[in-house]
């Protein structure tokens, strides 16, 4: 699945059985991990998501637009022109 210009793909939660999200993580398949949680499940099994993605250095974030924020950044490093805080803001 490719949108923005990123390619993603959708993984088995924890509870779905396996190969899921853990098992992905250990073996260093992602480089970015967007996990939105919806119920109790969901909220138990970020833990240990974030836990792997720590260990593994992957970049998580819990929401759509942190995701399109570290998306964003990373486009930038593509850039030649390095500006300062000051520069922006005068």
């Amino acid at each position: 699945m490719q949108q923005s210009g990123v390619d993603c793909s959708g993984v088995n939660k924890v509870h779905e059985g396996r190969p899921h999200i853990l098992d992905m993580i250990k073996n260093d398949e992602f480089s970015l991990i967007i996990n939105t949680t919806e119920g109790e499940q969901a909220i138990k099994d970020s833990t240990e998501i974030r836990r792997a993605a720590l260990r593994h250095k992957v970049s998580y974030t819990t929401t759509i637009s942190g995701g399109e924020a570290i998306c964003m950044a990373l486009r930038q490093l593509e850039s030649e022109t390095v500006r300062s805080l000051q520069e922006l803001h005068s």
